[in-house]
């Protein structure tokens, strides 16, 4: 997997949580979306993830299902996204997706959309709606059930370093 992806396997047999926090990811080759995402996210409190493939941004769906993921379009993965976008809302009912790509590819936005893209963007420009819909989804999200041990720390004014 790619950088900043925490597994969210708490027991040994490796089966993942139940109610895995929800996070928010990109999925793209070059870093340049995750660039203008963090610029336009950074007055909140947002953790963007980076994964640079298809595979690794359902990964990340896998291990938290309610989670935001960012998707970027080219024509080299179009066929792979719409497959995989054809089974989202069977596969992880409570996830979104959003669709970023070049210009040249704005033909697809209708597509994606029906296939159930909550936003898509062809420039950085367009990202403050997609922002938006990111932190409310975040906001909407139940947090997992926490032991009343875990519900200590998070109470601490400190965050302890893990």
């Amino acid at each position: 997997m790619s950088k900043g992806i925490e597994p969210a396997f708490p027991d040994p047999k490796g089966e993942p949580a139940p109610e895995a926090r929800a996070q928010w990811a990109v999925c793209e080759r070059s870093g340049a979306w995750a660039i203008a995402l963090r610029r336009e996210a950074a007055p909140l409190d947002l953790h963007l993830y980076e994964t640079r493939s298809l595979a690794d941004g359902w990964a990340v769906l896998e291990q938290s299902p309610a989670s935001f993921l960012v998707a970027e379009l080219t024509l080299a993965n179009a066929d792979a996204l719409l497959a995989r976008m054809a089974g989202l809302e069977r596969q992880f009912p409570r996830a979104r997706v959003a669709v970023v790509a070049e210009r040249s590819l704005a033909e697809y936005e209708w597509l994606l959309r029906e296939a159930g893209a909550v936003w898509f963007a062809t420039s950085p420009r367009e990202l403050k709606p997609m922002i938006a819909l990111v932190q409310r989804h975040m906001q909407l999200t139940p947090l997992p059930a926490r032991d009343l041990t875990q519900q200590v720390w998070d109470s601490l004014p400190w965050r302890p370093t893990v």
